[in-house]
């Protein structure tokens, strides 16, 4: 087993990215493919579930001819809250994958609220009335007859939809990281819940198994481009997975995953938490001997946003370019930039703010924008760990950081610099996928126990807080100033 390695696929919001780790936690490989980014009606968000899975085979096949070694196992971590509806028999999509960016059921969830659920489901899930999870979407799945009720039906998160097609359909199951997002998974009893089912009008027997994250799911086909035989041994949810692959493996310990989104997650430990304002209950993973629980803060919009100055605007050609640019200017010039594209998470739950630009004047220029979006990133991130630290009773000591963003340095001393604590970056800032292939290697035998995961985890750079309270302080009040002009915009 010493020369073997452990593959994760990271499906994620925006593309695939397939990565090899061996037992030393070093990155052998990797391969990445964008995928379609659908917008059929405003605040609608789209994925072909077919254009995935040939992104998941173009990067296995890329990936296969990277590697010497062999391969012991393959993990899988994936966008969350994405639901999929295929056929069993046929094993083809029935429509659209409905991305967790999408609003459409925005006034269900509210009519919900209204009805005076919100109790029931917060108890029950550790969730939200939100849009952003699983349950209305299928629910607006079926009520609008885009799918239809019958024993072929499936459903699941693209976990589920990549495992059935991996193993040719062999295996139905998700992870019980994925399940808890759904809103129809009671994170206590730890199994679907017949009350969200029946609340939603879901049939529970068009749900996939739930199985603990690190363990045996299936074999992958004779047609999976990196060879047939291969246990797929680790499933869990991005987020969950950066928080396994950054070795937040102790209670309090804290990850901020900057990626399409930003999702800042703390280990809660084995025990679920009561609800917490503003901030998600979640299960961050079963190893097979019962949960570990996490608050979640999500942040919509962050790298999107970075995304949105180079795909909408043409500010940048690249976004690699953005740190450069922010560079160029001293700060902000009084301008802040409230990327409310998708409404507000974390700890706002505004599903009516829209993106908010303020404070241009005349001299206002391409350095500043790029500075406001990169501060916007910290601002959010620093909502949300207040939040956090309230809920827990305790700040946070460290906060150890990964995704796309994460390589700027910039942002990281702005956000030590705004939460007042550590940034520590990895060697690998690949952490998603890197918990993943962890998940699934443990499972296999290629780490013991979660000690030797630790000792895999390797710091590249950390970024101390500078003196200057004060000025940090009051550049966060104006930011909240400009974030209030941005809620409750849509009727």
């Amino acid at each position: 087993m010493s020369m073997a390695v452990v593959v994760s696929i990271d499906a994620g919001t925006t593309g695939v990215r397939s990565f090899a780790l061996n037992e030393a936690g070093h990155q052998l490989a990797l391969s990445y493919q964008e995928f379609t980014q659908h917008y059929p009606n405003p605040g609608w968000v789209e994925h072909d579930p077919n254009e995935i899975w040939n992104a998941v085979h173009l990067t296995l096949s890329e990936l296969k001819g990277q590697l010497q070694e062999p391969v012991a196992a393959i993990g899988i971590t994936n966008q969350r809250e994405t639901v999929v509806a295929w056929n069993r028999k046929t094993g083809e999509p029935l429509c659209n994958a409905i991305v967790w960016q999408d609003l459409r059921t925005s006034h269900r969830c509210e009519q919900l609220l209204e009805l005076g659920y919100l109790d029931q489901i917060r108890q029950t899930t550790g969730l939200l009335l939100n849009p952003y999870f699983t349950a209305t979407k299928i629910e607006w799945l079926l009520n609008n007859n885009v799918v239809e009720h019958n024993s072929d039906l499936a459903f699941g998160t693209v976990d589920s939809w990549l495992l059935w097609k991996l193993t040719d359909g062999a295996s139905y199951a998700t992870d019980v990281s994925n399940a808890s997002r759904t809103l129809l998974y009671d994170i206590k009893e730890n199994q679907w819940s017949s009350d969200m089912c029946k609340l939603f009008g879901i049939p529970e027997a068009a749900l996939p198994e739930v199985l603990p994250s690190s363990g045996r799911f299936g074999t992958t086909s004779a047609t999976t481009a990196i060879g047939a035989g291969i246990p797929i041994s680790g499933i869990a949810g991005d987020q969950q997975s950066a928080l396994f692959g950054q070795a937040c493996l102790e209670p309090g310990m804290t990850k901020n995953t900057y990626g399409t989104g930003s999702f800042v997650l703390m280990n809660a430990g084995s025990e679920c938490p009561e609800p917490a304002e503003g901030l998600l209950t979640t299960v961050a993973w079963d190893l097979g001997n019962g949960p570990t629980y996490a608050l979640e803060g999500s942040i919509f919009v962050t790298g999107a946003a970075i995304q949105w100055l180079r795909d909408g605007l043409g500010v940048i050609s690249h976004a690699s370019e953005i740190g450069d640019l922010a560079a160029s200017v001293p700060d902000n010039g009084g301008v802040f930039f409230v990327p409310a594209f998708a409404g507000l998470g974390s700890p706002w739950w505004d599903t009516r703010a829209r993106g908010t630009i303020i404070g241009i004047t005349g001299g206002t220029d391409r350095g500043h924008l790029a500075r406001a979006v990169v501060e916007a990133i910290a601002f959010q991130t620093r909502d949300v760990v207040e939040a956090m630290s309230q809920a827990a009773g305790t700040p946070i000591g460290e906060m150890r950081v990964d995704g796309g963003a994460s390589v700027m340095d910039l942002l990281l001393q702005i956000q030590a610099n705004q939460l007042g604590v550590r940034v520590a970056r990895p060697t690998i800032t690949e952490t998603t996928a890197q918990g993943a292939a962890m998940l699934a290697g443990l499972a296999e035998g290629m780490w013991s126990d979660t000690g030797e995961i630790h000792s895999v985890w390797r710091i590249d750079k950390a970024f101390t807080p500078q003196s200057d309270r004060k000025t940090y302080d009051a550049e966060h009040a104006r930011w909240l100033q400009a974030l209030e002009r941005s809620r409750f915009w849509v009727d």
